[in-house]
């Protein structure tokens, strides 16, 4: 679908008249080019233009964005001396707030990329390079509109708040917490079972939502008050010029090892050395994320091999702030990260960037969800020769958190398009899965990609000439993630304008449920049972998600010729990694109980059959029209004159080019059908078209070839 027409149909009408003028500009463009060319007046009339839909929408955006703090302000004041019976209206007034909240960051979200993309179209069909530079450096200095997203988070993290304090009035949610004695960013190790999704852009917001009604936001900080520099993380990741750790990583192999530095916001004063092993040694084979924290400094030393394991647990010995099991815990991590750091010549490789919204109930690990928006990979390296870090410093100065980062050099960045949604359960505990989030899990709003790793995608991406192998999702960026809405997730309004969240009212979200997970009648997603999920669903998951070459069998199985060609046309030389191979599962070894999952987002994609049908009688209809000219051609070629046999040969060039035509045409219908992937229109806008003007012109010969018949003369 064409952006002109996904803007129109996206558009939330009560906000009609503040949206970007998308067609209306580019049609002007178009008509300028085609009438006179494009000279100095129609670019100094096109950039007046796009400045001012530019101030429209961002005065827009603001105007809204003051009336909702003011709203969150005025629920915070009431918070303070508000009633038990009040609060409940307090909290529905919230909820109305954060559906606003929604609305506004999907306008702002729409129009950003209506900006981008009528920079790149100006650009190209004026030949100007001028455009895309300005809107990025000059104009979002003045309007700064790709920046209010984070604006829209610390409204989202404000509405937590409030919405705890209100919980805290009604007694909702009143559980006693899972015992800790150690916050988030004290721990040294994790043991948690993670699975990752892809969000789209237009779906960020509302997954934020959903889930804000049954965990609040996280804050790492809660000593001062939040900022959206707060949000950010960045990690910096080592490996070899070999990209060993990459290998390892992606082939799953035992011990593989992945090191990373990371801090929080803006500042780099405290420095976290992260560590995450597969099927560790020491842990019976369990996965397990362990780290420690050094000073910036401390951090340099550490990289160059000047401060030790040793001087590290002398310090922390000396301080007297940790304890003895800590202690020795830390000194094991550090030891283990200086041996690969000696031993594999490791170096930094890739910064991985991102804003990261956390969800979790405070002194309660048992259950987190974390969604990374902006996910940026920009190269730290220097294996082209280029000094992009200082040195002997372990990451770059020139970048900070100023997220697009138009300032860097466009061979050294990359962007995900996707947020990523990471659901992070302690099974060990005895923590099962929420329903209100197996619901989320298997709606339309997420896109599951088990294994996805974002050090394996950016180095896949920032050196692709340089890594062995690449991850088995790179396929999947092909594909158009968004699906057909499913009735009753989600949020909506009732015929009142009242906000539901997954067809309910807010409050009905707080009643007593059962034990166990049921879906809606309306949900048409449905899930395999529990015993049949237990024995299947690691091996599910490894045969049609992570195997390539089981996909690809199960394309050629379709019956289509397309599907078992297609991916071999696309393979760019690389080798997909296959999981199946890297990672079997032994017949007589059992796997270990899971979480009930989703089924694969492939297998759940259906067509009604209907469809197919309505593929094949259009291409036997092609085949009779085709027959019909056959037909014609042999009667003029067996019956007729030199001119008639002329042209009974045309005819029958023409029916045998239009025979493979449809059946070209029939199989790349029958192959978007059954994948879901989006290659062309189903509907064929040239095939007619061509026909028309051949028939027409071989009338048009012959009509001419028989003139002299007609008029008496003799033909020449």
């Amino acid at each position: 679908m064409k952006f002109g027409a996904e803007l129109h149909g996206k558009i939330y009408a009560p906000w009609r008249h503040a949206y970007f003028n998308y067609n209306e500009l580019k049609n002007e463009l178009k008509q300028r080019q085609l009438d006179h060319g494009w000279g100095e007046r129609d670019e100094l009339d096109f950039l007046t233009r796009y400045e001012q839909e530019l101030t429209k929408v961002y005065k827009f955006i603001n105007t809204k964005l003051d009336d909702i703090r003011l709203r969150v302000d005025v629920c915070e004041k009431d918070l303070a001396v508000v009633t038990t019976d009040a609060a409940d209206s307090l909290a529905d007034q919230l909820a109305e707030i954060l559906f606003d909240v929604n609305d506004l960051a999907r306008f702002h979200q729409l129009n950003c990329q209506g900006f981008a993309k009528m920079a790149k179209k100006h650009d190209r069909w004026t030949h100007l390079n001028s455009l895309t530079h300005q809107y990025k450096h000059g104009m979002q200095k003045q309007w700064p509109l790709e920046s209010m997203a984070q604006k829209l988070d610390e409204i989202v993290v404000r509405i937590s708040h409030a919405n705890i304090k209100c919980e805290a009035k009604l007694g909702q949610h009143n559980r006693p917490p899972q015992p800790s004695s150690t916050t988030y960013n004290d721990e040294t190790a994790f043991e948690r079972a993670t699975t990752k999704y892809w969000v789209h852009p237009d779906n960020v917001t509302e997954v934020k939502s959903i889930i804000l009604f049954h965990l609040p936001v996280y804050v790492y900080n809660k000593e001062k008050r939040y900022e959206a520099k707060d949000a950010a993380i960045s990690s910096v990741y080592f490996d070899n010029p070999s990209f060993d750790l990459y290998t390892e990583r992606l082939e799953r192999a035992k011990g593989a090892e992945a090191i990373r530095f990371r801090w929080y916001g803006q500042e780099t004063d405290n420095v976290y050395i992260e560590r995450k092993t597969h099927h560790a040694e020491w842990l019976d084979g369990k996965s397990v994320k362990d780290r420690f924290k050094l000073k910036e400094k401390e951090a340099n030393a550490f990289v160059q091999g000047n401060y030790t394991a040793d001087a590290i647990s002398a310090d922390l010995r000396a301080s007297n702030t940790v304890d003895e099991a800590t202690l020795r815990q830390q000194h094991f991590v550090a030891q283990g990260v200086e041996t690969s750091f000696r031993q594999r010549q490791l170096e930094p490789m890739c910064r991985v960037f991102y804003n990261r919204t956390a969800f979790q109930r405070p002194n309660d690990q048992r259950l987190r969800i974390s969604l990374d928006c902006n996910l940026t990979f920009i190269r730290e390296d220097r294996l082209d020769g280029k000094q992009r870090r200082p040195k002997d410093a372990w990451h770059r100065a020139d970048v900070k958190i100023d997220h697009p980062f138009h300032h860097v050099n466009p061979s050294d960045i990359h962007h995900f398009p996707y947020a990523i949604l990471e659901t992070k359960i302690q099974t060990h505990l005895g923590q099962k899965i929420p329903a209100w989030l197996q619901s989320l899990l298997s709606s339309h709003l997420v896109y599951e990609v088990p294994r996805f790793s974002k050090y394996l995608h950016g180095a896949s991406q920032l050196f692709q000439n340089q890594v062995p192998v690449l991850p088995w999702w790179m396929e999947e960026l092909d594909k158009d993630i968004r699906k057909p809405p499913v009735l009753g997730v989600g949020l909506s309004r009732s015929m009142s304008f009242q906000p539901l969240v997954n067809g309910h009212h807010r409050r009905s979200l707080f009643q007593p449920t059962s034990s166990t997970i049921s879906m809606p009648q309306h949900v048409s997603i449905t899930l395999m049972d529990k015993k049949e999920n237990t024995k299947k669903s690691r091996s599910k998951m490894i045969d049609e998600e992570d195997n390539n070459n089981s996909k690809q069998k199960e394309y050629g199985s379709n019956g289509d010729l397309l599907s078992r060609f297609y991916p071999k046309l696309m393979d760019s030389g690389k080798k997909i990694m296959n999981y199946k191979e890297l990672n079997p599962l032994p017949s007589q070894q059992q796997p270990t109980p899971q979480l009930p999952r989703p089924i694969s987002q492939r297998t759940m994609k259906r067509a009604e059959p209907k469809t197919f049908f309505a593929n094949e009688r259009t291409f036997i209809s092609w085949l009779q029209f085709c027959a019909l000219l056959l037909t014609v051609a042999l009667n003029l070629l067996n019956n007729g004159d030199r001119i008639s046999r002329i042209i009974g040969a045309v005819f029958i060039i023409m029916a045998s080019i239009l025979s493979f035509y449809a059946l070209g045409r029939y199989q790349l219908r029958a192959y978007q059908l059954r994948t879901g992937r989006y290659i062309s229109r189903y509907d064929d806008l040239y095939g007619p078209t061509i026909l028309c003007v051949c028939l027409v012109a071989a009338l048009v010969v012959n009509f001419c070839l028989r003139l002299p018949l007609i008029t008496g003369q003799p033909p020449s």
